[in-house]
């Protein structure tokens, strides 16, 4: 770790200069505000200090009340005037740096305090109906981390009658999601609602027990794990199930569009510029995107031509979509596929980076409770001091619509070096603050990971056809959400319409189709952030390629941009526009 770091000041040296004495004041002070608040993140978010390997709060939940939501809005406003009490001017260029992601993201927080999304609390892909979830990040080698989480289970109920209270709210002021995605939720709490305590989710720590667990206490918490499910966690669903399927569903909105909850326009108009960290407007982003899918179109149906299938795109897509032989027939055969896809990844990094993060990763099924309703994959965080790796989760739901033409541009995006290698280098990063280290600009991370799929090229890993194509169709898929993520929330598509033109435009299953448009609707405009992220990333790479001449080497210009840790596009921008006039040319 150590060696690593130093490597990695070495790196960002070469484009940062060393601050001068007479800025140390400045340079403390913004270093107290960032562990002051770092520290008020983990205390008013425990959830977030568990995933980030702080076991100090493992025994609660965040807390719901108005009361509390209040706090946290004003800590932010505090943090905001704390922050701009510090003269920005006499700080080095790297704490310039993260004065303004941290401003950025106070700023954000403040303006996005008017729309009041507390109340709508939980959504089809997440919220205490899933809270079972924590389990995956938090550890269990001691009698004393089983008993912080037994203190967590205990403290359930009040999480769930908070939830109802906000969901109540919500309704009183017209704050309601779309009820085509809320119809998921009741399958989700009645997962949560079991008559045996030893066939709940959250039952799953103690049905194996780490030998560093003394085996003298392990039927005593078995039992306790059993009476709290009984008698408070399965008791506090059955309210929240009542109240979900017979009050609030019913009053759950048909529409489906942003833009139709109050001050909608202005609400889209703002997670679009959030999650792009631009100032592009939806419109733009949209007509960006119909000229993107027509660039994609074309390269798909050259390669479709290499490959010699004769018939249409359509034709090609449903071969695509439903050949056998595209399949793995059970979920075992495609976890054991998506592990050795990783391990086929691993040895060609050196051929795009010099330095690779420490922490390492693997590969676990999503769970089955959630695998319906969620993603193809995603990639979950390892512990800030090391101690828990990074995790690739894979959706082994229906192996029939995970096709392997996918698998290539699926992993480098969430595995390596996509995400993992993102967050592992962060928390590497030499003297950066927690906050920076754990960071994630949606249009940096998701922008990185995207580009990290054509690195694939680079790499020598779609030497296949099929897999070449299935790069083509995951950026396609990127290009189609700009287009039916405006085009539901700000041109009035219906659901329908989205669904057909992404059919029309990628060869993904209906499965993972279905499941995309719901979640752009869930999360408006989270989506544009990955082309708009991976344009700008392989913008400057351009950029650097014509400046540098022969002098270009694609592992530095990697590794710089992992080295400025996750931060708005525009300073992205900046450090490496820096980062190229710092280098030797020849």
């Amino acid at each position: 770790m150590k060696r690593l770091a130093l490597l990695l000041a070495a790196s960002v040296a070469a484009f940062v200069p060393i601050s001068a004495p007479a800025q140390v004041p400045a340079a403390q002070a913004l270093k107290a505000l960032f562990a002051d608040e770092w520290e008020r993140t983990l205390r008013e978010s425990p959830e977030t200090a568990s995933y980030n390997g702080d076991t100090r709060y493992d025994d609660r939940w965040s807390d719901l009340s108005p009361a509390a939501i209040e706090a946290q809005q004003a800590g932010d406003r505090a943090a905001l005037a704390r922050l701009q009490a510090i003269p920005r001017a006499a700080l080095g260029s790297t704490d310039q740096l993260h004065y303004d992601a941290f401003e950025w993201q106070l700023r954000h927080a403040i303006e996005r305090q008017r729309f009041k999304e507390y109340l709508q609390p939980l959504g089809h892909q997440g919220g205490v109906q899933t809270a079972d979830g924590i389990a995956e990040v938090m550890p269990f080698a001691t009698a004393a981390h089983y008993r912080r989480y037994l203190s967590r289970l205990a403290a359930l109920p009040v999480l769930v009658d908070q939830t109802l209270a906000l969901l109540r709210e919500g309704v009183r002021a017209g704050q309601v999601p779309p009820r085509v995605l809320m119809e998921r939720v009741p399958a989700q709490i009645a997962a949560q609602v079991v008559d045996d305590p030893t066939r709940s989710p959250f039952y799953r720590p103690f049905r194996q027990f780490a030998d560093s667990v003394p085996a003298a206490e392990r039927a005593a918490l078995a039992t306790e794990a059993q009476a709290a499910i009984r008698d408070r966690v399965v008791p506090a669903y059955r309210r929240l199930a009542t109240y979900f399927n017979t009050e609030y569903l019913p009053r759950t909105r048909a529409t489906i569009a942003a833009t139709d909850r109050p001050d909608g326009l202005a609400y889209y108009d703002f997670l679009a510029r959030y999650y792009t960290t631009t100032s592009l407007a939806a419109q733009q982003i949209h007509e960006i995107g119909l000229k993107e899918v027509a660039r994609l179109l074309a390269a798909m149906d050259q390669l479709q031509a290499r490959i010699g299938f004769r018939g249409t795109r359509a034709e090609f897509f449903t071969h695509l979509r439903t050949d056998p032989r595209f399949f793995h027939r059970t979920p075992a055969e495609l976890l054991a596929a998506y592990r050795a896809v990783s391990k086929r990844i691993d040895p060609e990094l050196t051929k795009v980076f010099r330095f690779q993060p420490r922490l390492p990763y693997g590969v676990r099924p999503i769970p089955d409770n959630i695998a319906p309703d969620t993603t193809a994959a995603y990639y979950q965080g390892g512990a800030a001091d090391g101690t828990r790796p990074g995790y690739y989760y894979v959706n082994l739901y229906k192996p029939e619509a995970r096709p392997i033409w996918e698998m290539v541009p699926l992993t480098l995006h969430e595995a390596v070096p996509g995400h993992h290698f993102q967050f592992a280098r962060a928390l590497e990063l030499p003297d950066a603050p927690m906050f920076m280290r754990t960071a994630y600009f949606v249009a940096y991370g998701e922008g990185w990971a995207l580009y990290a799929e054509q690195l694939g090229h680079d790499m020598g890993l779609y030497d296949d056809l099929y897999d070449r194509y299935g790069q083509l169709a995951y950026e396609m898929w990127r290009a189609v959400r700009l287009v039916v993520d405006t085009g539901m929330h700000l041109k009035g598509w219906s659901r329908e319409q989205a669904i057909a033109y992404f059919k029309a435009h990628s060869p993904k299953t209906e499965q993972d189709i279905v499941n995309e448009i719901d979640r752009y609707i869930g999360t408006p405009a989270q989506a544009l952030a990955y082309k708009i992220g991976q344009m700008k990333i392989s913008e400057l790479r351009g950029r650097a390629e014509r400046a540098l001449g022969p002098a270009f080497d694609l592992r530095d210009f990697n590794d710089a941009v992992l080295a400025t840790g996750s931060v708005p596009l525009d300073a992205l921008e900046k450090r490496i526009d820096g980062w190229i006039q710092a280098q030797p040319k020849r």
